[in-house]
């Protein structure tokens, strides 16, 4: 299981990664909301261990712009008892809000209780599978690993364009005609942009490779894995 702290305070971030580990989990560690946003944007969690005191943006606005990009459970970890910090902690999307100081046996009990409540993984029939990466065109929905990525209708497109022929190298042309005009003749840097922000999401760079002098390609899983 692996869970992500969002926590600056080394004096409570390290040996609570040291126990957490200790007990099986797979842990990381970010002391900023920026870095937490990110990390969450660009890898699979169990869990998010959120602390609201953090150096460069309120805990309360990193939950809310966690839960609107991601459906990874979250847990505030925080001094704050108040009950309406509790209340608006929820209802900005936490799963669950345990106060500092706390039992670490009880976190750990939490943890595995959000996790477990986790919703299905998106796993559609029908749709074109390429190792973890699923493309499904009559939704417009696609997950990595099982978890659902939003994406935008350009980037889903480039995207499923891509894994028609996984493998298979598409000229910048090609895409440019495809994915955005068939008479496209004008500059090319508005797809370097969407293929940037495309491996972002992904979650793994290595999903869509740069063929100097020619385009791009969808790489699939046995490449990626190398």
């Amino acid at each position: 299981m692996r869970v992500l702290i969002v926590e600056d305070d080394d004096a409570i971030a390290t040996p609570l990664t040291k126990g957490l580990e200790r007990e099986g989990f797979d842990v990381d560690r970010v002391g900023t909301g920026q870095d937490a946003l990110e990390r969450v944007l660009a890898a699979r969690f169990d869990a998010v261990l959120l602390d609201l005191g953090l150096p460069d943006r309120d805990g309360f606005d990193v939950c809310r712009d966690l839960r609107t990009q991601s459906s990874v459970p979250i847990i505030v970890v925080t001094a704050r008892s108040e009950e309406v910090d509790r209340v608006v902690g929820l209802e900005l999307g936490a799963d669950d809000y345990i106060v500092k100081p706390f039992g670490f046996r009880e976190l750990v009990a939490r943890i595995r209780v959000v996790a477990r409540r986790r919703p299905a993984q998106f796993a559609p029939s029908g749709a074109t599978t390429i190792g973890d990466l699923v493309v499904d065109r009559r939704t417009r929905r696609v997950a990595v690993d099982g978890d659902e990525i939003a994406l935008t209708p350009k980037e889903f497109d480039l995207l499923a364009f891509l894994a028609e022929d996984a493998g298979a190298v598409c000229t910048r042309q090609q895409v440019l005609e495809e994915v955005w005009d068939p008479h496209w003749y004008g500059p090319t840097k508005t797809l370097d942009v969407h293929v940037a922000s495309l491996r972002k999401k992904l979650g793994d760079p290595r999903w869509i490779e740069t063929v100097r002098g020619v385009g791009f390609r969808l790489r699939v899983p046995s490449e990626i894995a190398r």
